[in-house]
């Protein structure tokens, strides 16, 4: 009978049967962060409808610029992660490491990006409250309290991503993944797909949607 391989877990019969099961955990996973997010975005469509003009013009003081740059930073990691997983899929360390903290550096830079916004929409008194600026009435502070914490729990989740892929970045400069073995650097990779996708709703449903009326 053959020697089981160093990384494989007790619990399960096979290297296969332990894929399987990591597979099987992060889509649950990520089923309940769909739920999760999706109770926001249902939320958010059944105000802006009940509040469509009031909506559009908070949309205007988002800061576009803020947000297109972020969109394109996350989309740019999207395929750094990508390309990551192939680089452990093939075995190639270096290729691994290199692509990973390349992913951890965007992930920065665009928690980075968010903080100058927020900063921004502190001054301009855009947090909804007793110094909320905007004066149109009951929806524009819906609007930003939608934003604020729709785009607030993203940037948690970004900052989880950045604490997951520098674990997978230490580890394999340690050269605990292989061709053979790489599953935790799939299930982060899904994981920050999901991030990635997730903005990408976040972004014309804040910044685009209704601008220009």
């Amino acid at each position: 009978m053959s020697e089981s391989p160093a990384w494989l877990r007790e619990q399960f019969d096979s290297p296969e049967q332990q894929q399987e099961a990591s597979r099987l955990g992060i889509w649950a996973f990520l089923a309940t962060e769909i739920m999760f997010f999706g109770g926001l975005f249902v939320g958010y469509i059944v105000y802006r409808h009940a509040y469509p003009h009031a909506f559009a013009a908070s949309s205007r003081h988002t800061n576009i610029l803020y947000g297109t740059i972020n969109t394109a930073i996350l989309l740019t990691s999207s395929l750094s992660m990508a390309l990551a997983v192939h680089a452990a899929e093939r075995g190639e360390t270096k290729r691994l490491v290199k692509n990973t903290l390349f992913t951890v550096l965007l992930a920065t830079a665009f928690l980075g990006v968010k903080a100058l916004e927020y900063a921004e929409d502190f001054r301009e008194g855009l947090v909804p409250g007793p110094g909320f600026s905007l004066q149109g009435g009951k929806g524009e502070e819906l609007f930003f309290y939608f934003y604020w914490a729709m785009t607030g729990l993203h940037a948690i989740h970004v900052l989880i991503g950045i604490g997951l892929l520098s674990t997978i970045a230490v580890m394999a400069a340690r050269n605990r993944f292989s061709a053979q073995y790489h599953n935790p650097v799939e299930v982060a990779g899904l994981y920050w797909h999901f991030v990635d996708i997730v903005w990408i709703y976040l972004y014309p449903l804040l910044y685009l949607i209704g601008r220009h009326l």
